[in-house]
């Protein structure tokens, strides 16, 4: 059987095109825009449609770094400002192995919060939940999933790329066959 190439890896996970950029599942929030999160209340339906986005979406990245060198990948258009602005403005924050205070105690919230909200009109559905990995050389699993803003997940995922935090994964994992993708 013929190795698949970088194109047809792509394809299957349902990224077209050479300079592949993943974008949120289905390109946007479930139902509504992101920055009206508040309106929508703790909708039993719709908080479960954001978690199965955000499982679909950690998905589509962990079979990403299976297949492909992590520090080409591109996530989004805006991979440099991000990174540049994260460093600038967190330059020792530690990506190999999160600790959840780093970015849910009161006083990182204090520091995230106006850091983030440059990225508005960067970053499609910049406040959008995401899982991360804490541990950047293991799977997304239960124990090793946390959940943060898209573009906190950009910071650390780009960095780990960048700072060759993610090579390992090539090499210790296999890309995963899909689940049924959510059409929402």
């Amino acid at each position: 059987m013929a190795k698949p190439t970088q194109e047809e890896i792509l394809k299957e996970l349902g990224i077209s095109g050479a300079g592949a950029t993943i974008v949120t599942p289905g390109g946007s929030a479930p139902s509504g825009n992101s920055d009206h999160g508040d309106s929508l209340g703790n909708d039993p339906t719709m908080e479960g449609m954001w978690a199965l986005k955000a499982m679909e979406h950690a998905e589509i990245h962990f079979n990403l770094l299976c297949a492909l060198d992590p520090s080409l990948l591109k996530l989004t258009p805006k991979d440099d400002v991000i990174y540049e602005e994260f460093r600038k403005e967190f330059p020792d924050f530690k990506i190999d192995k999160l600790a959840e205070d780093t970015l849910k105690s009161p006083a990182a919230k204090e520091k995230w919060r106006p850091f983030c909200n440059k990225f508005q009109e960067e970053v499609e559905d910049f406040s959008f939940a995401t899982l991360v990995r804490i541990d950047c050389n293991d799977e997304y699993s239960e124990k090793n999933t946390i959940l943060v803003t898209r573009i906190q997940f950009l910071c650390i995922e780009v960095a780990r790329n960048r700072e060759k935090f993610n090579e390992s994964i090539r090499h210790n994992f296999k890309p995963k066959p899909r689940t049924k993708k959510i059409n929402a």
